[in-house]
């Protein structure tokens, strides 16, 4: 039986996943392709009812392992719950952050340990790693200006920029280590320049998949 794409969409705050990921969705429907698209954390009823626990400004004391065990939870549940069944489907399944963001977040910017927080994830994903990840490439104090205008601010934004600088330290290990799934786009140019590059990348995957 045919399986599905699965593509996800990495880079730190600011660099445009959902706008960008958005954009190729609605050109793959248009093309007739079905997408389901989706987003971590979150996605199903209790992958969200867990982003807001992380996320939650509130929560000042939440330990960084309990951080990084939350999101394997979400990822987990997001997994079995959509991801898989669409895939299974011969869906296409285009996601806002997965795995790479706990390497980036928690291994590095948290500082918990790269390994570490991918052998956590590996048990919780059983191996299903996305067949391709587009990789948004800006600056961490870039990115962190183009948030600054927004109404509400998580609990992970309201980090300190050397927080944000270990994250986008945490990416280029990640994209080392994947080298052969992570297709990098300079996201610091005009969002629809970066919206055409995207789309390219995704169709590529997409025909040679077909």
């Amino acid at each position: 039986m045919k399986h599905g794409l699965f593509i996800t969409f990495e880079g730190p705050d600011g660099s445009g996943k959902t706008t960008v990921s958005t954009f190729v969705v609605e050109q793959l429907r248009s093309m007739g392709h079905s997408v389901v698209h989706t987003r971590e954390p979150g996605g199903v009823d209790i992958a969200e009812q867990i982003r807001k626990v992380i996320l939650d400004p509130k929560n000042t004391a939440m330990d960084v392992k309990t951080e990084a065990l939350l999101y394997a939870a979400s990822r987990r549940q997001h997994l079995v719950e959509k991801v898989l069944p669409a895939l299974n489907a011969n869906q296409i399944v285009i996601c806002d952050r997965f795995i790479d963001s706990s390497l980036a977040y928690q291994g590095v910017g948290r500082q918990i340990g790269f390994e570490e927080v991918y052998a956590i994830n590996a048990f919780a994903i059983d191996n299903h790693l996305p067949d391709l990840t587009v990789y948004l490439d800006v600056d961490a104090q870039s990115g962190l200006d183009r948030i600054g205008d927004r109404h509400f601010l998580d609990r992970l934004d309201r980090e300190a920029v050397e927080f944000h600088q270990r994250v986008v330290d945490g990416y280029r290990l990640v994209r080392e280590r994947f080298r052969d799934r992570i297709v990098v786009v300079d996201a610091n140019r005009e969002v629809s320049a970066v919206q055409q590059d995207a789309l390219a990348v995704v169709l590529r995957a997409v025909n040679a998949h077909d």
